[in-house]
């Protein structure tokens, strides 16, 4: 029975998603140590080290199948590790030949190779989905190149922009997650073995052979030297997935806060009953960005747990190693379930470009007063154009007219600017800067990289 919400048969279709819990499920890391543990004997097997026959029977026998849970719950209760439980098993149903098996090996080597496996399948599904996010943002940049909206700091209009620069920027992220996912592979995609002390003396002089050829035959890289005590790697992986989650997070910010009733450019995708409220029948709320952020909070609480569990003592830790399947398990089924959230929005959300509008006259040109301070400064200086803008804006707020109207009134202003100069430097859409190459170079960029 699964405790966390994310694992559930119910919640968990908020939480997570059933592609990453099939990786990281305990079925499936048990059938990964018996992958490693089949593996193992074939290269032992190819190197002369225990008998082909004998590698060939355990290569058939390493099914999960072929595993008593009880038995192996009831031996890693006692041991402390599955591991003893499961080499028992499988040397039990590979008959004869189940003397050779674990030949060399310890008990974290299966295991950690084992994870590292999960984690191979784990990144890739999360590759797909973060490329496929990246994409989806950048065609929505393009339709909406000439979208304008008010941008927004300190939650104040500050000036215009597009809503598809708004779109690049969230793709922006996504593009260095890529690149550090696909960097990060070489360091974490490393096979374990090191013995029980990290000499493999067990092997005398065949033991970097039976390195190697274990890591070629998993297709992972051999690691220099074992990593039994050495987890950097684990740790980069789930900080890298904090680092997705938190881009996550400020584009379903943004999403929530666009979806707000007052403002109300931007809607999540609306199915029937979505977001839905028991009592409040017109209720919509933005339900995907709101498990987003919960998946980031919970990904990133599981950082410091494996920064953390890096603190191992000697040749193996005493504790600090345990702490680590507490976490990333977890952290690849929130961070999956987060993208796929994310990515439902992207490709369905409802953009309002008309209320865009409304909200950028709700200032009544106060949003233009750079623009109108620029063109001034030309001719009056940056400082005395400063002070001539502010004051007509707060002219404009206490009368409540126009920005336009209030700069027509004032001698300073008039003297180098005609009206249809004023107007025409109060338009948001005639002050978008490099917005549309930013775009532009945001997309290139994608295209590229995907």
């Amino acid at each position: 029975m699964p405790v966390n919400p994310a694992d559930g048969l119910i919640l968990g279709t908020l939480y997570g998603s059933d592609p990453m819990r099939a990786v990281f499920d305990e079925a499936a890391y048990f059938q990964r140590m018996l992958d490693v543990e089949a593996a193992l004997a074939k290269v032992q097997a190819r190197l002369g080290i225990i008998p082909v026959e004998a590698a060939e029977a355990i290569r058939l026998a390493a099914r999960y199948n072929n595993l008593d849970r009880a038995e192996i719950a009831a031996s890693a209760r006692n041991v402390g590790y599955p591991v003893v439980g499961l080499v028992a098993a499988l040397s039990r149903a590979a008959g004869p030949a189940g003397r050779w098996t674990h030949w060399g090996a310890t008990t974290q080597d299966i295991m950690d190779t084992a994870t590292v496996l999960q984690v191979r399948e784990g990144l890739a599904l999360i590759r797909v989905e973060l490329v496929a996010l990246m994409r989806t943002l950048a065609s929505r940049a393009e339709e909406h190149r000439g979208t304008v909206m008010a941008g927004r700091t300190h939650l104040q209009q500050a000036l215009p922009t597009s809503f598809g620069l708004k779109c690049a920027t969230w793709a922006l992220p996504m593009i260095s997650h890529v690149q550090r996912l696909d960097e990060i592979r070489s360091r974490v995609e490393q096979v374990e073995f090191g013995g029980a002390a990290g000499t493999l003396a067990s092997l005398g002089d065949q033991g970097i052979a039976v390195m190697e050829g274990l890591a070629s035959e998993l297709r992972l890289a051999a690691p220099t030297a074992p990593w039994h005590v050495c987890r950097d790697a684990l740790a980069e992986t789930v900080a890298f997935l904090g680092l997705v989650c938190g881009s996550l997070a400020k584009f379903a910010t943004d999403i929530i806060l666009l979806a707000q009733t007052e403002l109300g450019e931007v809607a999540e995708p609306h199915v029937a009953g979505r977001g839905a409220s028991s009592t409040m029948p017109q209720k919509r709320n933005p339900i995907a960005s709101e498990y987003i952020h919960a998946a980031a909070r919970a990904v990133q609480a599981l950082v410091p747990q494996m920064l953390g569990a890096m603190a191992q003592d000697h040749e193996r830790a005493s504790g600090a190693w345990q702490a680590e399947p507490l976490a990333i398990p977890q952290a690849f089924v929130l961070t999956h379930g987060a993208l796929l959230h994310a990515r439902s929005i992207a490709e369905g959300m409802a953009v309002d470009a008309g209320r865009m509008q409304q909200n950028l006259k709700q200032t009544h040109g106060l949003i233009m007063a750079e623009a109108v301070m620029m063109g001034l400064a030309v001719y009056l200086g940056h400082g005395e154009a400063h002070h001539v803008v502010n004051h007509a804006c707060d002219a404009a707020l206490a009368e409540r007219i126009s920005l336009v109207d209030a700069l027509g009134r004032d001698p300073a202003v008039i003297a180098k600017l005609d009206r249809p100069t004023i107007e025409r430097l109060t338009d948001p859409a005639g002050y978008l800067g490099s917005a549309d190459a930013f775009i532009s170079r945001v997309c290139q960029k994608i295209g590229v990289l995907s």
